[in-house]
């Protein structure tokens, strides 16, 4: 089954190591390489005027992409510098 990027940024993104909801995705990380994904982000937490830094998550942790969620296996969550 395929996913347009439009499609993975339309999904929620869930950690399942503490049921957080962490957001929507805003940007995927792609290796024009070897043509794979390497990770997506979402946006750091916090309001308009003071959001935290944006948070990587590596390919290797998404546990399953559904129809309107990602869940993400993350123990350790690491804003993107």
């Amino acid at each position: 089954m395929g996913c347009s990027i439009n499609e993975l940024k339309s999904k929620e993104v869930i950690n399942v190591s503490d049921g957080k909801r962490l957001g929507f995705v805003k940007d995927i990380e792609v290796d024009t390489d070897d043509a794979r994904l390497l990770a997506i982000t979402v946006p750091g937490e916090g309001g308009i005027f003071a959001r935290g830094r944006d948070i990587k998550i590596p390919w290797a942790c998404i546990e399953h992409i559904g129809d309107d969620l990602i869940i993400v296996n993350m123990k350790n969550l690491t804003p993107r510098n």
